[in-house]
C-alpha cells in the first residue's frame, strides 16, 4: 500500500506539473487580435519595469509592408505581407518566435481593387488548435496547418459572398469558437456576419445586411449564453455565437458617406464601449439576466476635429475602473467618466497630435504597456489623477508604407508573449526581450 501511494502521489504531482505548465504557456502567448482572449490583457510576469536607453533585440527579420499585427503560438510568429513585384501577391508567413529564422510561407495572387492603402494585408492571423487562419485585404481566407503551412482549405470570400468591399479592405480578424470561426465581411444577401465551419470550410450561418466596418468582433459570456459582439457600419449587436440569432442591437449609422468604425468593442463590467473617429462614442450596459441590453449613453461632436467625449481612430479604449481611456482623432489622449462620458483630462504626451495618431494598449497588472506610432515602447499608469509614464524607449523605426504623411508610422499592434514584444514595419519584424531576470532594469 504505501508504494501505491508513493505511485500515485507521483503520478498526481507530474500531471499538476504539466497541467500548470500547459496553462502558463497559454498565458504567455499570444494567439490572436489583442491576445489571448481578445482584450488587451496580458498574464505574464517577471517582467521589466523600467527602461534603460534600450531593449536587447534577440533578432529581427526582413519582411514586406502591411498592417497586420504578429501573433504567437506553440513557438511561432505569424504575420502576412503584401509584395507588388514583378506580381502582386499576398503571404501568410511563420518564423521560429526563438530564433526569427523563416519556418514556412504560403504567397498566392491577390490584385488590390476599389481600395486604399494598399500597402498589404490587416487582419492579424488567429491561431487555433494547430491552424492558422489568415483573412486577405480583397477577403481570400485560408485555413493552413500552422506548423507546416499545408492547406486545410480556403475560399474567396468576396467571391462567393459579394462583399461590398471597405474602402480600406477587410480588416477584422477571424474570431474562432467551439467549431466555429466568425467573419465580418460584409457579404450581401444578409452575410455582413459569417460563421464556417472551423475544419471544413462549410457555412452555418449567416446574419445582418450592410456593409462591414473594420472593428474585429468579441465574445462575451451574458445570461449563461455565448454573445458574438460585433460593431458594423450601421449597429451595435450582439447575436448567439453558435446560431447567429441576434439577441440585442443599437443603431449606429455613419454620419458620413462612410463609416470608420476601427476600434474593437471593449468589454467591462457588463459594460460594451465603441468609438469612431466620425461619429463619436456610445456606451451600452448588458443584461445578466436575459440577453438584452440598454444604451447608457451615446455622444458625437460637430465633426472629427471639434470631438466630443472620445472619436477613437485605430486604438482600441481601455476601461478601467469608472473610467474611459483612449485616444481622440488628433492624437489627443483623454480619460472620461465611464457613467457619463464626460472629460476628466486631456494629455498630449503619449503619441504626437496629429490626424489618426495612434497608440496601441496592453495591461499587464497595474501597468498599461503603450506603443506608438513613432515606434515608442511606453510604461505607464492611468488614473483620473492623470497621465503617469514611467519609463519610454524607441524599439522601431515608422515607414512610410503604412502612412506616406509625418514620416511614416507604426501602426500594426505588438504581440506579447514569452516575455518578449514582436513587432513589424514595413520592412522587418522585431523580437525584443522584456525578461527581469535577461535584462534587469528595475529601479
Amino acid at each position: 500500500m504505501p508504494i501505491l501511494r508513493d505511485t500515485t502521489v507521483k503520478i498526481l504531482f507530474c500531471f499538476c506539473l504539466v497541467f500548470f505548465s500547459t496553462i502558463r504557456a497559454i498565458a504567455a502567448e499570444w494567439p490572436q487580435w489583442r491576445g489571448p482572449n481578445r482584450d488587451g490583457v496580458w498574464k505574464e510576469s517577471g517582467i521589466v519595469q523600467n527602461f534603460e536607453k534600450s531593449l536587447p533585440v534577440i533578432w529581427r527579420t526582413q519582411i514586406s509592408g502591411g498592417y497586420c499585427g504578429p501573433t504567437v503560438a506553440d513557438g511561432r510568429v505569424y504575420l502576412m505581407d503584401r509584395i507588388k513585384n514583378p506580381d502582386s501577391r499576398e503571404q501568410v508567413l511563420c518564423f521560429d518566435a526563438h530564433t526569427g529564422k523563416p519556418i514556412w510561407s504560403y504567397p498566392y495572387p491577390c490584385e488590390y481593387r476599389n481600395v486604399q492603402y494598399t500597402t498589404g494585408p490587416r487582419a492579424s492571423i488567429t491561431l487555433n488548435e494547430g491552424r492558422a487562419y489568415a483573412l486577405g485585404t480583397m477577403g481570400h481566407l485560408h485555413c493552413l496547418n500552422a506548423k507546416t503551412g499545408d492547406i486545410f482549405w480556403k475560399k474567396d470570400l468576396k467571391k462567393e459572398y459579394d462583399i461590398r468591399m471597405p474602402l480600406w479592405g477587410i480588416s477584422s480578424a477571424p474570431l474562432i469558437e467551439k467549431n466555429l470561426v466568425i467573419l465580418h465581411i460584409g457579404g450581401r444577401n444578409n452575410a455582413c456576419l459569417v460563421a464556417l465551419d472551423k475544419n471544413t470550410g462549410q457555412e452555418v450561418w449567416r446574419k445582418l445586411e450592410e456593409k462591414a466596418s473594420y472593428a474585429a468582433p468579441i465574445l462575451i459570456d451574458q445570461a449563461h449564453k455565448r454573445v458574438v459582439v460585433c460593431w458594423t457600419s450601421q449597429r451595435l449587436a450582439g447575436l448567439d455565437a453558435m446560431t447567429g440569432k441576434i439577441y440585442w442591437q443599437h443603431p449606429m449609422p455613419p454620419s458620413r458617406r462612410f463609416a470608420i468604425g476601427i476600434a474593437s468593442p471593449v468589454f467591462y463590467r457588463n459594460y460594451i464601449f465603441v468609438s469612431s473617429f466620425y461619429d463619436g462614442s456610445m456606451l451600452v450596459k448588458v443584461n445578466q439576466k436575459e440577453v438584452s441590453s440598454e444604451k447608457i449613453w451615446r455622444r458625437r461632436g460637430e465633426s472629427e476635429r471639434k470631438t466630443d467625449s472620445l472619436h477613437c481612430c485605430i486604438s482600441t479604449p481601455l476601461l478601467q475602473g469608472d473610467y474611459i481611456y483612449g485616444v481622440d482623432s488628433y492624437g489627443q489622449f483623454r480619460c472620461l467618466n465611464l457613467l457619463t462620458g464626460d472629460r476628466v483630462w486631456e494629455s498630449d504626451k503619449p503619441t504626437p497630435p496629429a490626424r489618426w495618431s495612434n497608440v496601441h494598449m496592453v495591461r499587464n497588472g497595474e501597468y498599461i504597456w503603450m506603443f506608438n506610432e513613432r515606434g515608442d515602447l511606453i510604461l505607464s499608469k492611468l488614473s483620473p489623477q492623470g497621465y503617469h509614464e514611467i519609463s519610454r524607449t524607441k524599439i522601431i523605426e515608422p515607414t512610410r508604407g503604412q502612412l506616406s504623411q509625418r514620416g511614416g508610422v507604426c501602426w500594426s499592434h505588438p504581440a506579447y508573449a514569452y516575455k518578449r514584444i514582436y513587432i513589424r514595419n514595413d520592412e522587418e519584424l522585431l523580437c525584443l526581450d522584456l525578461s527581469k531576470n535577461q535584462n534587469d532594469l528595475t529601479k
